[in-house]
């Protein structure tokens, strides 16, 4: 029996294969369109973008505008343009004399304050952040030119008494070091106008006030004390009438402290993230109030001495939990301008170490605070505001 051949016509074969490519390709093209309209694909595009964006470390606010995200590519092309213009224009500004009055110091190198510093009493300003120091020394006392401690960002777990003998302070930053409490020789300081603690996460309480033992500020200090120039005093920071500026923010604190109701020049004061159940009746001590943060709290109600408070313009909490708040605060026909935040908490997904954006409590701080200080800028644009916000928080792995 012989071999069956079966013979095709090969046109056939071909037209047969070529009708299934056209097949093909027809719906690769309906797919594509299908995907260009798709929402899911827009918020991949976004997603992607703005994870680009954290790893080169651009703020959110500039990619960002009243929550819709901008992911043109010459919008990522003009923000790095500008941040290697600004990171030229420092490098310039570092190769420039810096002011003999200010002194600048930054980076992981210094574990303690230079000991020419001591010498150099004639300084007005200290800026100081970046660093692993944790000590402030007692030597501080001789500056009594001193007016700006910007000390963010180190390790500092202290601050001496010494610190009281600053007359001329006027501004103090110690945002986001180890701090556990505030020396109520501070109280001293009476041209005191900003005061930033935010960030240090275990602060509980502002001293009102204490017994101390107060010394003479000697300016011939040489690192001890002359015991007959003591003497004890009370020490209070509610001493501090200049005070414009408190921010206490993220960290454990239960009540306003007493001492903060008595800076009757106060207008601004932020105590948000933060472990507050009720705010004191008597709020209304602060007459000059213009901004009020309050979020990240665990506020069940306002309290109507708010009501009061006659040149408050921004007041933002956390409506998670509200369930009274006077009505007279949401009149969209006051100055006002109330925000309650409705917070979405997503627990942080696990990330590879070469992609972690957050590396600590601190640092998620950080970022939260930068987020709303962009958001409350862009509130003081617009002519409302919302009802309410919610802010959603997303991690992605890529």
């Amino acid at each position: 029996m012989g071999h069956k051949v079966v013979v095709f016509d090969i046109s056939v074969v071909r037209a047969l294969w070529e009708t299934r490519v056209k097949k093909h390709k027809a719906w690769q093209k309906k797919e594509a369109e299908r995907l260009e309209r798709s929402a899911l694909e827009k918020i991949k595009e976004e997603w992607n973008f703005v994870y680009e964006c954290r790893k080169k470390g651009i703020p959110q606010a500039q990619y960002c505008k009243n929550g819709v995200i901008d992911t043109s590519v010459r919008l990522l092309d003009k923000i790095e343009r500008n941040s290697r213009e600004r990171q030229s224009a420092l490098a310039k500004d570092r190769g420039k004399p810096s002011s003999p009055f200010v002194f600048e110091l930054s980076g992981e190198h210094w574990k303690e304050l230079p000991d020419s510093l001591k010498e150099q009493t004639h300084l007005k300003e200290w800026h100081i952040h970046n660093t692993l120091i944790q000590i402030i020394p007692a030597y501080i006392q001789l500056f009594q030119a001193m007016r700006i401690l910007d000390l963010p960002k180190n390790q500092i777990t202290h601050l001496p008494a010494e610190i009281g003998c600053l007359k001329n302070l006027k501004e103090l930053n110690v945002s986001f070091n180890h701090l556990k409490s505030i020396p109520p020789e501070l109280g001293d300081c009476e041209n005191l106008e900003r005061l930033d603690c935010s960030g240090n996460l275990e602060l509980m309480e502002l001293p009102f006030e204490a017994l101390v033992v107060a010394h003479t500020c000697n300016p011939s200090y040489s690192g001890g004390r002359d015991q007959e120039d003591c003497h004890s005093k009370p020490a209070r920071l509610s001493n501090l009438k200049q005070v414009t500026f408190v921010d206490i923010s993220a960290n454990k604190f239960s009540s306003v402290p007493i001492c903060v109701l008595r800076m009757c020049n106060l207008q601004w004061l932020d105590i948000s993230n933060n472990s507050l159940n009720d705010l004191p009746q008597d709020i209304d001590r602060l007459e000059e109030l213009q901004s009020f943060l309050l979020y990240k709290n665990r506020l069940t109600y306002l309290p109507y001495a708010l009501l009061n408070l006659k040149k408050l313009t921004l007041l933002v909490v956390s409506g998670d939990h509200l369930v009274e708040i006077p009505t007279a605060l949401c009149d969209s026909s006051t100055p006002l301008k109330f925000i309650s935040l409705m917070d979405n908490p997503i627990d942080q997904t696990q990330r590879d170490d070469g992609d972690e954006v957050m590396e600590s409590e601190q640092d998620r701080q950080h970022f939260d605070k930068e987020f709303m200080k962009a958001y409350i800028e862009d509130l003081k644009e617009r002519e409302s505001v919302p009802s309410y916000t919610t802010k959603v928080s997303f991690s992605l792995q890529l």
